[in-house]
């Protein structure tokens, strides 16, 4: 199978017709599908500009586009699927170009009734973690737990009721977060 060239797209029912494609294979932000885009099209002409200006904005007119529906989607999924918390679900959006607004709208619906502690557990579960036998497992969890976007109140809560000693939560405590040691 011959893959296509990545022509460069001329009119705007070409970039229409490709963007729609992108779309339906999955969705994307408009930060996204402009990166997208531009690459498609003589991006540093304002010919270019215009025509990814005018995709975009017919593209939110039929409702194929929508910041605000994908991060609340994008939330959820997160949230249920990858059991991750919410501080993990920010950074994501924020790296996918969704305005801080519309961040804290979809977080605050998402999150509003989940008790973090239960996610944490959940989240453990999932990646099948067991209390920790000695310090370096329980950094690893730490580190692992804080990755996923849960707040170290919440991870010492969990370490504590799984009896890890006093002197190991010190040392977690001192510990500089992204230290893979």
């Amino acid at each position: 199978m011959a893959f296509s060239s990545s022509r460069k797209l001329f009119t705007e029912d070409e970039l229409y017709a490709y963007a729609v494609g992108a779309l339906g294979r999955h969705m994307r932000t408009v930060a996204e599908l402009k990166r997208l885009l531009r690459r498609r099209v003589e991006a540093e002409t304002e010919i270019g500009q215009t025509l990814v200006e005018l995709v975009i904005r017919r593209l939110k007119d039929h409702g194929y586009l929508n910041d605000s529906q994908y991060a609340a989607a994008y939330s959820s999924l997160r949230r249920d699927n990858e059991k991750f918390g919410r501080r993990r679900v920010i950074t994501d959006l924020k790296v996918k170009g969704v305005h801080g607004e519309v961040i804290e709208k979809a977080i605050a619906s998402a999150y509003d009734e989940v008790n973090e502690e239960k996610q944490a557990r959940a989240y453990l579960s999932r990646k099948r973690l067991q209390k920790p036998k000695d310090q370096k497992q329980a950094a690893r969890i730490f580190r692992q737990l804080t990755r996923a976007g849960f707040g170290s109140k919440t991870i010492f809560t969990i370490l504590k009721k799984w009896d890890v000693d006093d002197e190991m939560l010190s040392a977690l405590e001192t510990e500089e977060p992204g230290d893979e040691s």
